[in-house]
């Protein structure tokens, strides 16, 4: 296994892309925070000070402490508590989850679905290309949030009432995800539009492949680099855009709070005098934000053959 495995990270170590990442500062010190936050949120049951979602844990007259450098601070919260005594570094580490959950997975479903209807729309072209492209043109009509906002909205309409909460957090990744597809289509099809019109395609057909095989081998690894543009920079967008319908009270229920859920509540208290309550979600939500940007911004660069 360690014998087939050395020459990968060999080849990854020579190859132009870690070339590009070495000689970057940005792209380094933006890779580090993602990865600080990703792994802070995956390892919070662990290195959490406190469960702030355990009722039993938590003390009401602990609500509204301070952060600890400040007076009336307790050591025992770094960055102050909030309104039901839950301690503002823990909720952070424990929302920062919920956010990255919902981001990665609306990513994952809007890039299967628009490299899917992409392939397809470029290859069969016709008909087909011009009905997709016509849906695309007119959800590209409409900005993201709308339509994330229309098809929550739809959703909730249609569920039972009781199973709002349970659902909540598929149903948001649905539609932010089916709101996110169109970019992927569009790039995809006009790679596919090149692609298909090559040698080696049409020496795949003379064989008798296919069109699902030559989709899947052939055509897919030439339109990878630009859909992992798009991703990295789409994750960025995704994390916004459930923070901004958590921030609207349509996100994710208060039980399993994200970033935008715990700045919500803290909004209430903001003018209060109790600024940390929405001050330390929001600054975690946009150092994440910035930093998955500039390693988007980075990717694309790397992978742009006339900046090489």
């Amino acid at each position: 296994m360690i014998a087939r495995i050395a020459p990968l990270f060999s080849r990854a170590a020579d190859s132009d892309l870690w070339h590009s990442f070495k000689h970057s500062p940005g792209a380094i010190v933006s890779a580090s925070l993602t990865l600080l936050i990703v792994l802070g949120a995956l390892l919070a049951p662990l290195i959490a000070p406190h469960n702030p979602f355990d009722l039993a844990s938590l003390n009401i007259m602990d609500a509204n402490t301070p952060p600890a450098w400040m007076e009336e601070g307790s050591p025992d919260f770094l960055l102050g508590t909030d309104d039901q005594g839950r301690d503002i570094l823990s909720a952070i580490l424990y929302g920062a989850r919920v956010s990255l959950l919902v981001g990665f997975a609306s990513v994952l479903f809007s890039m299967v679905l628009g490299v899917s209807l992409g392939l397809i729309s470029g290859y069969a072209g016709g008909r087909v290309d011009s009905i997709i492209m016509r849906i695309a043109d007119v959800q590209l009509s409409f900005p993201t949030i709308l339509v994330a906002l229309l098809i929550d909205g739809v959703a909730r309409g249609l569920l039972p009432r009781d199973m709002h909460d349970q659902l909540a957090l598929y149903v948001l990744i649905f539609a932010i995800g089916i709101s996110g597809w169109v970019q992927y289509a569009r790039t995809v099809r006009g790679s596919t539009l090149v692609e298909r019109n090559k040698e080696y395609v049409q020496a795949a057909k003379l064989i008798g492949i296919g069109p699902l095989t030559i989709l899947r081998r052939h055509i897919l690894p030439n339109v990878t680099g630009p859909v992992l543009v798009i991703a990295t920079i789409h994750l960025a967008i995704a994390i916004i855009t459930e923070a901004t319908l958590s921030f609207l009270g349509v996100g994710v229920p208060p039980t399993a709070p994200s970033l935008g859920t715990l700045i919500r509540i803290g909004n209430s208290y903001l003018f209060s005098g109790m600024w940390w309550i929405s001050i330390f979600p929001g600054v975690a939500l946009v150092v994440l934000v910035l930093s998955v940007n500039l390693l988007g911004d980075w990717l694309r660069d790397a992978l742009n053959p006339k900046l090489r």
